[in-house]
Parts: structure tokens; sequence; C-alpha cells
């Protein structure tokens, strides 16, 4: 199974309904195309009908990024983040913007859930990296939210500590579960059902071959702002509207092994926004916008130069300004993507009080495609 095409499940991603994307994606066409880097998920889904707080409905998880898989060590990832809107969170973003680096790993879930995925990740960096820190561990942990409080029991808190350590022990590589699954099982996406999805680009800078890779977190976009491609999709597929408003955020994190200086990341970062912008949102106000580019290259531990360590002189690679115009494609056209295979993915949910939030239906997208010429080789499944 071509998995640029089909998930590991063998439902069609937007490249196997034919979607003319760009040709130049990774092997998986997802974050975990960028090496070293690893995504796992927990997804909670349990119950029907009227919401009972603290029982339920559940439709939601955790979707944990391991920047530098399951390693030991405790090596920086230089870092940078952007906040288009900030009706969100991502904690350690401070730090970041402070230093220019984090360690450790990346969770998504949903708004309610921050406090308990932060704790659990703080407990797993304890025990994964428990001989990197030393005598004062000090773990500051990446956590985002979405909001899932439409079609899930946000307020129940059912996301516990095993959920957030089976998700970022079961991380691995290879071809990426997308729509209702991890942090994104009940996000909305464009008023149809959306949630986890990623992409990724391979770009030829300063003379080396890299990898940009993106995933999202997609709660985001009213129906008639959604283009696809270039399409006007929202404009004709108008059964099942949710809002009046819109509601919900989107969460995008960027990965590339290009060594970048933590300034070039933010320029990455910011791009983003031009990303999630190709299918049509202009960033409402009750949307969180907020984006975190990486990169995995320069590994030189930090921690040398810390609490007990030693203040020398430290390097980094980093390519110059003006070889990054491939580099900011790629983001742009990765996040787009990533947000498209969201939606593509994405199966009907009903979730509390009867809630129902309807996927994109394949054959009506590839007909509206069509109608614009840009349709391609595919079928809907």
């Amino acid at each position: 199974m071509d998995a640029k095409l089909n998930q590991p499940n063998g439902r069609p991603r937007a490249r196997g309904l034919g979607l003319p994307f760009a040709a130049n994606c990774g092997a998986n066409n997802a974050l975990t195309d960028v090496p070293g880097v690893e995504v796992g998920y927990t997804t909670l889904i349990d119950g029907e009908g009227n919401l009972v707080v603290g029982a339920g409905p559940v439709r939601t998880g955790v979707t944990a990024i391991l920047p530098r898989g399951h390693t030991h060590e405790l090596p920086p990832v230089w870092a940078a983040m952007f906040s288009l809107n900030g009706n969100g969170e991502m904690t350690g973003a401070h730090w970041i913007n402070e230093a220019g680096y984090f360690t450790g790993p990346i969770c998504i879930s949903n708004t309610h859930a921050i406090g308990a995925v932060h704790e659990a990740s703080t407990r797993w960096m304890l025990k994964q990296y428990g001989a990197a820190f030393g005598e004062y561990a000090w773990a500051l942990p990446v956590v985002a939210e979405t909001c899932d409080a439409y079609l899930n029991d946000m307020n129940g808190f059912h996301v516990r500590a095993a959920h957030v350590m089976a998700a970022l022990d079961g991380a691995t590589g290879g071809p990426l579960m997308e729509g209702n699954v991890g942090g994104g099982t009940g996000m909305i996406c464009y008023e149809f059902k959306g949630g986890t999805g990623t992409s990724s680009r391979q770009v030829e800078v300063a003379g080396g071959a890299y990898t940009v890779g993106a995933l999202v977190q997609a709660n985001h976009g009213m129906r008639d702002w959604l283009r696809v491609c270039g399409a006007p999709v929202g404009a004709h597929l108008t059964d099942n509207l949710l809002w009046s408003a819109e509601q919900g955020s989107i969460i995008a994190i960027v990965a590339t092994d290009v060594p970048l200086l933590p300034i070039q990341l933010q320029r990455l970062a910011r791009r983003i926004s031009i990303g999630i912008g190709r299918a049509g949102t202009p960033s409402g106000n009750n949307s969180g916008d907020i984006f975190l580019a990486f990169s995995t290259a320069n590994a030189t531990p930090e921690a040398q130069s810390g609490i007990g360590g030693t203040s020398g002189l430290q390097h980094l690679d980093y390519v110059s300004h003006e070889a990054l115009d491939p580099v900011f494609t790629a983001v742009v056209e990765s996040v787009d993507e990533a947000v498209i295979n969201a939606l593509v993915a994405a199966e009907d949910m009903t979730g509390r009080d009867g809630h129902c939030v309807s996927a994109i239906d394949h054959t009506r997208l590839q007909e509206v495609m069509a109608r614009y010429g840009r349709a391609g080789e595919g079928s809907p499944r």
C-alpha cells in the first residue's frame, strides 16, 4: 500500500482522491519522514447519548510527538513558536521564545486536558531522561490544545496519565493514521469532521537533501471559507452546517532536519499561517491558531553549559537566510495538505447529546474538484 495515497487502514488520503498536491512529498507524506521523529496516539471513544459530566460520552485523546524518538539523552531541539491568534494554549512557549530550544516531547489534546497531559508528560520525562537530568531535574514539556466540547465530555477530564504515557511509549516512525485519532478524535474543521492530519516535502538546500514535515490538529474554520487546491469547495458542499461563527482552533507542528537557527525557525513558524490560509481561514477571533517549528539538526546537548556544567563556546550549523525560500514553500505546502488530509481521513462522528458531525463526502469533493479542473486519478473508498 502506498502511504502517500492511503492510510494504514486503507482509507484514502487527499492524494488517493486525486487531489493535485505537489509531487515532492516524503515516503510516508508525514511528519515522521523527518529522520528520528516519532508520533503516537491514544484515542478515547466511549459511550453514547446525553451528556453526563464525568461519565461521557467521550470523544477525545492524545497525540504525542517525540522530536528525537525514544532517546534517553537530552539534546536540545532548536525551535520557535508563533501565535497567529492566541485564543488557546501551548505550554513551554516562554522558554522557547527566550532560549530558542526545548527538550522532550510535544503533546496535543483537548483544552481541559492541558493540566493532566502536562503532569503526565513531566513524569514520563523524569522516567525517560532521569540519568540525563542529573541531580537537578528540570522538565518543561510542550503541551497544546484545541476544544472538542461539541462532541466530547470535555469537562469530565477523561484524559488520564496512563493515556499520555501510552501515546508517548507507543510513538513510532512510519505511516500515520489521520482524522479521528489522538488529540484530533473529537475535532471539527470547516464544519466537517476534522482532526489529525500530516504531510511532508523533500527539499534541496545548500547542496543537501532535507525533509520538512507538518502535523496539524485541525479544529477551525467556517464552511464557506473552505478552499481545496484553490477550488471553492465550501461554497458547494453546504449540507450539515454547524456554526454561525467560528468556534475552534488549530495547532500546527512543523519539523525539519535542515540546520537552522532559532530566528530562522521563527520565520518558518510564521509561514505556517500562510499554509492554513490556503484552505481559507482568516484566523477568526475565537480561533487559537498556535504554531511550533523545530529542527532536529545540531544535537549537541545544551545541558553541558547548564547547572553544574561548563560554559564553553558552543557551535551551531545553519544554512544561509538566502537559501530558505524552498523551505518556506515546503512549510506552506505541507501544512495546507495536512489540513486537507485531516478532512479527507475523518469519518462521521456522533458524540454528546446526539451531536453529529459529518465527514466530507469523497465523491462530492471529487465532483467539485473536477468542476474546477483540479481532478486527478483516484476514487473514493
